[in-house]
């Protein structure tokens, strides 16, 4: 369950800490006083997406962080093999910080981590239900998972996804096989054309830059020639003078004369021949510059501008260089060599597409009996749920119809309801009214909670468009629900605040000239004195008082 909450810099919320209970927690407050900004803060952890938007004006950064206990060992499992180990104690540290140029921080038990880590390790724990995920049921899209997230582990879609998976990509393949003669033509003509084009270049990996370097030793031949001669006379032999060469020899002879004086005169012969050596191998170096016979350096320009002109014809039209001309050419050549043998390839990949779609369909066909049998029981259960919350005459399907094959299988599923009896059913969004949707979205979150096993049930109003006894009965289910999960509930009506294990208030106040939000615990006297508050606004007399209590005396005795 969620043990703790803290808020630094959201929005209105400049520090908070909340402490929540098993069983149901109840926040109230009034209209803007900062209760979204409390699930918008468990969304971040969860995963949301941040905006600096988000962080309180003036600050450089927001924080939230919370503390998990009491986790069950299956989800401890699941954790386990996301990578994730809980505290000694057994439980869990989450913290996510966002900074003023709109990144966020996640950490675990201390450690940094990726934000999609926070979002799978979190998705155990919470499951947060708000007004908008109403909407939700109105799409027939959606049904079909919220019916496979009900059957859970009863449903394995793993082999058909892979067999259906492969069959996509038989097919994309055949697509491609199988142009028309006229366009196979015209793709075989291109691709001859190009390669043509490239083969009749014969080019050669690092042609290119030995032709500009050829080409920039041919317009400096005077200079190469000048200065290559000088550094052959100055190193290695110099007809008016002593080379650097001759000077080593010279000090050689010198150092061998005190050979018997220096100790260390074998080292220093031993570095004057390795000097020697490679001051004789520029000096040769630079002399063959001036023996390559470059004929007309004109004319040996103009053949090697005509090359490079080649060259750069390719590059625009195939590639940034030779290498990627070259690369151009073997991909160009086996495309064609794909579609001159494309029947042969087309017939093979026809037998072997019947073969991945008869599979399919057999799985296909075995997915849709479990989600025939699971479509009947969730209809059952929310049926049931719904009778509870003053919906006994409404009728709800899970209704499946078949589907052309996709990654879901072979199925269409759309949630109907009849609200008489005697009606044909007809889909939610022509029948349900807000209220009603709440009260489904309860019995399903009910239902699915179950199934899921986690811990923290979250929900904002959920008493939208509900009030009265069925708004009681919709507070008792909470407080039931809260036996077997956590809940945290924002709302709006006394009937359902008076079922609280622990009640929260949230208000705002003025701070140094700034609004702050704080939550806080009510005492049984505070809580009845809000509770009357929400029935009857700011004048609090004596029998809204006493039906406040009355209201508390009925949730306590609802179980």
């Amino acid at each position: 369950m969620l043990e703790s909450l803290h808020i630094t810099n959201i929005a209105i919320i400049k520090s908070t800490d909340i402490n929540f209970s098993p069983g149901l927690n109840i926040l109230t407050g009034e209209t803007g006083a900062g209760k979204s900004m409390i699930i918008d803060s468990i969304s971040l952890l969860t995963g949301a997406r941040s905006s600096k938007e988000l962080i309180r004006n003036g600050a450089d950064h927001a924080m939230v962080s919370a503390y998990f206990t009491d986790i069950s060992k299956e989800n401890k499992d699941i954790i386990y093999e996301l990578g994730v180990e809980c505290d000694d104690e057994g439980g869990l540290f989450v913290q996510r910080d966002i900074t003023a140029d709109g990144r966020s921080r996640v950490k675990i038990n201390s450690r940094t981590v990726p934000l999609s880590l926070l979002k799978s390790v979190l998705g155990c724990l919470i499951n947060i239900h708000g007004q908008h995920d109403n909407q939700s049921l109105l799409d027939d899209s959606r049904h079909l998972s919220l019916l496979d997230a009900y059957l859970d582990s009863s449903l394995d879609m793993s082999e058909y996804t892979k067999v259906y998976s492969e069959l996509v990509s038989v097919r994309k393949r055949l697509s491609e096989l199988r142009l028309d003669d006229s366009e196979k033509q015209r793709m075989i003509d291109l691709y001859r054309y190009q390669l043509n084009d490239i083969d009749s270049a014969k080019l050669k990996k690092g042609e290119e830059e030995a032709l500009e370097e050829r080409k920039l030793r041919i317009k400096n031949i005077e200079k190469i020639s000048k200065n290559s001669n000088l550094i052959y006379r100055a190193l290695y032999h110099n007809g008016k003078g002593a080379s650097a060469t001759q000077l080593i020899d010279m000090a050689k002879t010198s150092i061998e004369r005190l050979s018997d004086i220096i100790s260390e005169s074998e080292d220093m012969l031993d570095t004057l021949d390795g000097i020697k050596s490679k001051l004789e191998d520029i000096a040769v170096r630079c002399n063959d510059l001036c023996d390559e016979d470059i004929g007309d350096p004109d004319k040996a320009l103009d053949i090697i501008e005509s090359r490079l002109d080649v060259i750069n014809r390719l590059k625009r039209k195939y590639g940034n260089g030779i290498e990627e001309i070259l690369a151009f050419r073997q991909k160009t050549k086996k495309s064609l060599d794909e579609i001159e043998v494309s029947d042969q390839q087309s017939e093979e990949l026809a037998k072997k597409a019947d073969e991945l779609e008869k599979r399919a369909r057999r799985l296909a066909s075995e997915i849709t009996d479990i989600r025939k049998k699971g479509a009947e029981t969730l209809a059952n259960e929310i049926m049931s749920e719904l009778m509870y919350l003053d919906m006994g005459k409404v009728t709800f399907y899970v209704n499946l119809a078949p589907a052309e094959l996709n990654s879901r299988g072979a199925d269409e599923c759309s949630f109907l309801i009849c609200t008489n009896p005697g009606e044909a059913p007809k889909p939610l969004s022509r029948i349900a009214s807000g209220g009603e949707l709440a009260r489904i979205m309860l019995s399903m979150k009910t239902v699915f909670a179950k199934k899921e096993g986690t811990e923290t049930l979250i929900y904002d109003e959920i008493d939208t468009g509900i009030s009265g006894r069925t708004a009681q009965k919709l507070g008792f289910k909470l407080k039931s629900s809260a036996r077997h999960s956590q809940v945290i509930c924002i709302t709006h009506s006394a009937q359902v605040a008076s079922s609280a294990d622990m009640h929260l208030y949230i208000e705002k106040n003025q701070v140094g000239g700034r609004t702050e939000t704080s939550v806080r615990e009510l005492d049984e006297e505070e809580r009845i004195y809000e509770i009357a508050r929400i029935m009857g606004g700011s004048e609090i007399s004596e029998k809204l008082l006493s039906s406040a209590k009355e209201l508390i005396s009925q949730a306590n005795q609802s179980l």
